[in-house]
């Protein structure tokens, strides 16, 4: 904390100047900016596209809706606008909108400034208490987001125009911070008309009568695009307040999409970063796919869970066959495609296809990662080790070592574990299997599901 001014007078000696928050916002969103700093930590994909947006609007001062697909980090971006906010900040000791001391806006605020002067008691505020967020649903009241009167203030002997009968909501809570709506089209239309006060004249209306509140607040929100234009809307009026609208999107880069699931993913076990790209060159072709709804598209979620899954399924062998370091293998990739068929939308005409198309796309994504991953690497010798009459057998009842000790002794096997960086057994049963199974997809040997989860290469 910067200053330890405990009373008006003390904040006034110690030379505290007042901004509004889109003052706030700008300055240490510049300061960061010139420093050479991340504004945005741990938001991945958008440094050249959408940050730059949203540092302009900002810099305007605009309210700002973010448009996406599920799953593109608008929520994630949204959270990170409260670290631009100052680290501490001064509020009016007990009052119930966190007014600045220089500007009381309640009347008992005003009352109370009134009479004690520069005895006025002030706290700090962290940052953290400045940032509101409300995930908009159909269920939503004026009441909730504005404001209405309190029955209980009302009992106590106020009138009801009293402005002080007033029970406020979460706009007028967030006053001097950030308050966020996610989902803003699926707030009813009569809902969203009560923001057009905050926005512009920045005052509230509250059963008939209208507090003249100088609401100091950055409104932002998300919104999905087939929200925006079909099912739900934000209606027109609203949408003209909005300074900015900014579309959002999935990562553009392999990479970038590989960094997401290595930041959000919680794994269990070893996880060889070469399933990992599996999993993210999985999830692009999921969203290029015609037999996928991209309208609904498929959430940067999918691949994070599919890792985690993946990750699940090393730590639950090594659990059955006693290994002490469970270590991801491909084996692992097929418990994706069940876990997670729930959670990609396909195209009405794909009834019944389901598993068959993930099946597919998920050989393509891992077809793809070999090609990058061990081109170069002539596995003619394995190819030749099999054809001479050698079973490799694998699968989740198999553990590395007894996976290892089927395994032909070749040079090649060496060289593909030293490629992908192979050191323990776990690791390189994981890059002999990758090599097995990208044989098997290009058609040069075969492979046979066998009982108990098992795969014979042969």
């Amino acid at each position: 904390m910067v200053t330890v001014a405990k009373t008006l007078g003390e904040l006034r000696a110690s030379g505290h100047v007042q901004r509004s928050v889109k003052e706030e916002l700008r300055e240490n969103l510049l300061a960061a900016l010139r420093d050479g700093r991340d504004p945005w930590p741990g938001i991945v994909g958008f440094e050249d596209t959408v940050a730059p947006q949203l540092e302009r609007a900002l810099i305007a001062g605009h309210d700002v809706v973010l448009l996406g697909e599920r799953g593109q980090g608008k929520t994630r971006l949204l959270r990170t606008l409260g670290l631009l906010l100052d680290e501490w900040t001064p509020v009016i000791e007990g009052s119930e909108l966190g007014e600045h001391p220089y500007e009381p806006i309640t009347p008992a605020s005003i009352r109370r400034a009134k009479e004690l002067g520069d005895d006025l008691p002030i706290a700090w505020r962290h940052r953290s208490e400045r940032y509101s967020e409300k995930l908009a649903t159909p269920d939503t009241s004026v009441a909730d987001l504005i404001g209405d009167v309190d029955p209980v203030k009302v009992a106590e002997g106020r009138s009801l125009g009293d402005p002080e009968t007033i029970h406020f909501g979460l706009v007028p809570r967030a006053h001097r911070g950030i308050v966020a709506i996610n989902e803003l089209p699926d707030l009813a239309e009569r809902i969203q008309v009560s923001l057009l006060n905050v926005m512009e004249e920045r005052d509230i209306q509250v059963r008939g009568y209208t507090l003249r509140l100088p609401l100091d607040v950055l409104l932002v929100a998300s919104a999905n695009p087939e929200d925006y234009t079909n099912r739900g809307r934000i209606i027109t009026p609203l949408k003209d307040r909005f300074g900015a609208e900014i579309r959002t999107h999935y990562p553009v880069e392999l990479a970038g999409e590989i960094a997401v699931i290595e930041q959000e993913a919680h794994l269990a076990a070893e996880v060889p970063d070469y399933l990992l790209e599996i999993l993210a060159r999985f999830t692009r072709l999921l969203r290029e796919s015609t037999s996928v709804d991209q309208r609904s598209g498929v959430s940067a979620r999918f691949a994070v869970a599919g890792a985690e899954t993946v990750s699940a399924a090393a730590v639950r062998r090594a659990a059955v066959l006693g290994e002490a370091d469970p270590v991801a293998r491909p084996v692992d990739l097929e418990s994706v495609v069940e876990v997670l068929r729930g959670k990609v939308e396909f195209e009405s005409g794909e009834e019944g296809r389901e598993l068959e198309v993930l099946e597919h796309l998920l050989r393509r994504a891992t077809a793809d990662t070999v090609r990058v991953r061990l081109g170069g690497i002539d596995l003619g010798m394995l190819v030749a080790a099999v054809e001479t009459g050698n079973t490799i057998v694998t699968g989740e009842s198999v553990t590395a070592k007894a996976f290892l000790d089927e395994l032909p002794d070749l040079e090649v096997l060496d060289e593909v574990a030293e490629r992908l960086g192979a050191q323990s057994d776990g690791e390189r049963a994981a890059g002999a299997e990758l090599a097995l199974e990208g044989l098997y997809l290009a058609r040069r040997i075969s492979k046979d599901q066998g009982p108990g989860g098992r795969s014979v290469y042969s």
